[in-house]
């Protein structure tokens, strides 16, 4: 298969309407072509392309900064010579002087397919910016690691934050390019907006069931996305960087696991298998110990659980990283009633939320979990009109 990037450079008539105008690439280190060769190096090369700025996403353009809330400054190409600007600096919005150096700006991001994932609200911005500002906007598409399924709240209103950008649950199930077009519908943008689309990308083929294995080499978008289970798994484990418990960071497997010193993990599966054994399916779950380098319970010795979401163990129509995350959260409440799961803090910038509610768009998980009447069908049925309706807005914008 070949991706939007990749297509774009190999055919001249693809890039024929950037004659005479001016390019900026918003880009990351996964954004490669099937070389590896970044982007930026392989559009700097291609005699019709004029580059004349950049632009990096939370992390930044060279994936350089660990943690969330650590901001990116602008810099000057060492190589090419043109600006690059950082969206996760003083500003995520991008400004009139940021936009005035280009005419059409190609976006080449792998994203993990899940809403809380802020290069889809960077995306957003950037088209908000286009449409006032007269600027063309081009997503090199790229696959959704996660497939199409969907799974998850829906991001209520007034709930918007830079890890919620608009009314989608969780686990979306669309590529860049197809959430781009779902934008500029919904927000009613008079943007000129374009996806150059892979060819041969197969979300329901296994193994890869949105990734191709055995095609592409995996790079980090981000530097706690370092594999595609962790991908399968984010939705439900990104949760966690709204909990005092450790999502993995410091660890080789970030958020791929959760736990803390003072859980039982034994007590915690037992728990989930009890409240809902149908919520377990599709993965393994294996207990472990670790130990931090960094982050949250640094060197201390925590218990915890692995969510294994790879060959030969993944189901991909049975896993629910949404739920399972959820379960997991229902299982210590019940087992510690009083457990301080909440992590209070500034996240991404929101300072009057609890950040669990900002990550899930709303407060509806958190009450679902600390109310001990609720159980797992309560969840469910809250949970399915959400999905069901976003299969349908969705439809209209699927390019696969």
């Amino acid at each position: 298969m070949r991706f939007g990037i990749d297509r774009l450079l190999a055919d001249p008539s693809l890039r024929a309407p950037l004659a005479g105008r001016r390019v900026a690439l918003l880009a990351h280190p996964a954004s490669v072509t099937r070389d590896l060769t970044h982007s930026l190096d392989a559009l700097a090369v291609c005699g019709d392309v004029r580059l004349t700025a950049a632009f990096g996403p939370q992390h930044g353009l060279r994936g350089d900064k660990q943690d969330n809330m650590v901001e990116s400054a602008d810099f000057t190409d060492p190589v090419h010579g043109i600006p690059v600007f950082s969206l996760y600096g003083e500003v995520r919005r991008p400004t009139d002087a940021m936009m005035d150096t280009f005419d059409v700006l190609l976006v080449d991001l792998q994203d993990l397919g899940c809403r809380i994932y802020t290069f889809v609200t960077t995306l957003l911005y950037v088209l908000e910016a286009a449409a006032r500002r007269r600027k063309a906007v081009w997503v090199l598409d790229r696959p959704n690691p996660a497939g199409r399924p969907i799974e998850g709240l829906t991001l209520r209103p007034g709930q918007e934050s830079f890890v919620g950008a608009g009314p989608m649950p969780m686990r979306h199930g669309l590529t860049l390019g197809e959430m781009g077009a779902w934008f500029v519908a919904t927000k009613k943008l008079d943007v000129e907006y374009r996806v150059v689309a892979m060819e041969g990308w197969a979300p329901e083929a296994a193994p890869g069931f949105g990734w191709p294995l055995g095609e592409r080499v995996w790079v980090n978008p981000s530097p706690n996305a370092p594999n595609l289970a962790m991908a399968r798994a984010y939705a439900g484990t990104v949760m966690l960087e709204g909990t005092t418990l450790s999502e993995g960071r410091g660890t080789t497997r970030p958020l791929e696991l959760f736990g803390a010193p003072d859980i039982d993990a034994r007590a915690v599966l037992a728990e989930m298998a009890r409240l809902a054994p149908e919520w377990l399916a599709g993965c393994a779950l294996r207990e472990i110990w670790f130990e931090p380098t960094f982050h949250k319970h640094v060197g201390k010795l925590c218990h915890g659980v692995h969510v294994h979401a790879e060959a030969p163990v993944y189901d991909h129509a049975a896993f629910r990283p949404w739920r399972l995350q959820a379960l997991a959260f229902k299982a210590i409440r019940t087992l510690y009633g009083d457990y301080p799961l909440w992590r209070v803090f500034p996240y991404e910038y929101e300072l009057t939320r609890l950040a669990i509610d900002v990550i899930n768009g709303g407060p509806d998980l958190r009450i679902w979990v600390d109310d001990p009447a609720t159980t797992p069908a309560d969840l469910d049925a809250l949970t399915r009109p959400d999905e069901d309706a976003w299969a349908e807005a969705r439809r209209p914008h699927l390019l696969y």
